[in-house]
This record gives structure tokens, sequence and C-alpha cells, in this order.
């Protein structure tokens, strides 16, 4: 389905619905690069979503490496797996649950993408530094300054090295009757750091 080493696979070849968000391209690329995959790594995706962030991940780490995609939604759950197949990806195993308790149940994990969190990030960000490998990376991607505030304190309060902020604004074209627009979307604010 998708032949290329490099992640950026168009939203468009992703199963979507309109009551399940989707890491866009572009954001997502970057985060995928923040998280410095290589085969055979183990990947944990909190709140998956549509599963985007699973099905870039599971192609870098490959059939070696694993993903554990978990969502409290079931909708959520539902399309991750519809991407999964539709991506012919066999190394990710989709969890329905919070991910509050669900973190604890999972193995060491080489990098943690954390998304969609109900406003739990902050408690999510310590229960993935606890699953975490020595070195691990993390990639949060927030669009809240609130939430921005309060993963930034507890990140310095767990002492994660490399932490690196950076905020991302994305216009796409968009064609009218007179010519091609540019349609700005939210900023997201993508952190990213090491486990000491």
């Amino acid at each position: 389905m998708w032949n290329y080493k490099t992640p950026g696979i168009p939203d468009e070849e992703f199963e979507r619905t309109e009551k399940v968000p989707i890491t866009k391209e572009e954001v997502r690329t970057i985060q995928i690069s923040k998280a410095r995959l290589k085969p055979g790594q183990i990947v944990h995706d909190i709140g998956c979503g549509s599963g985007s962030i699973s099905v870039e991940a599971a192609l870098q780490i490959e059939s070696s490496g694993k993903v554990f995609a978990i969502d409290y939604d079931q909708n959520a759950v539902d399309l991750t797996k519809k991407n999964l197949e539709k991506f012919n990806l066999s190394n990710v195993t989709v969890i329905f649950g919070n991910a509050k308790e669900k973190i604890s149940e999972l193995e060491e994990a080489d990098a943690i993408f954390v998304g969609g969190t109900g406003g739990d990030t902050k408690e999510i960000v310590e229960l993935s530094e606890k699953k975490l490998k020595q070195g691990g990376r993390i990639v949060i991607g927030i669009i809240l300054i609130e939430t921005l505030y309060s993963v930034l304190q507890i990140m310095d309060k767990l002492q994660f090295e490399d932490v690196d902020i950076t905020q991302v604004t994305i216009s796409k074209s968009r064609k009218t009757t007179t010519g091609t627009m540019m349609l700005a979307r939210n900023p997201v604010t993508i952190i990213s750091a090491t486990k000491a």
C-alpha cells in the first residue's frame, strides 16, 4: 500500500470518520522523526485515534518491532483496526480502554507517542515514563496551552533530557474558482524528549 520508507502517508489514504481525529500528515511526519525509530523497537501509541501514527510507526519499526495502540473510544479502536488492515500491518496490537489503566500492562517501550488523551496528558506522561526504556523517546502532540504548561512541568520533574519543543503551523492549498488559496490549520506543539 505505502511503498516508501519515508513517513508522510497522505491523509486521504487513511480510512476516516468525522468522530475520530487524525494526526495530520505533516505533523505526523515530524512526530515520527522526533521518535527516532528503527527496526525491532517497541512503540506505544497512546490515544491512537485513527491509527495514523500507529501505521507510520509500524512501517518504520518493520515486522521485527511491535506497536501497542490504545484508545478509550471504540470508534477509534475500530478505525485503527481498519487502517491497519488497509495497510496490511500485523505488528500492531490495538487495545480498547483507559490508557491510565492499560499502560502498566504493556511491555517496556523504546518510544511512546502521546496524542488525544482527553485532558489526562500530565498523568499519562508520568505513567509512560515508567514504561519507557532508558534512552527511550517520548513524543507528545499538544494543542492546548494549558496542556503544554502542565506537560513541561512534569517533564522537568521527571528529569527528561534533550527536551525539544517545536510548534508547527501548516497551511494547505485549496482550489477556488479563481485560483488557489492557502488554508491554515490549528498550530500543534510537539514536545519530544529522552528518558535519562
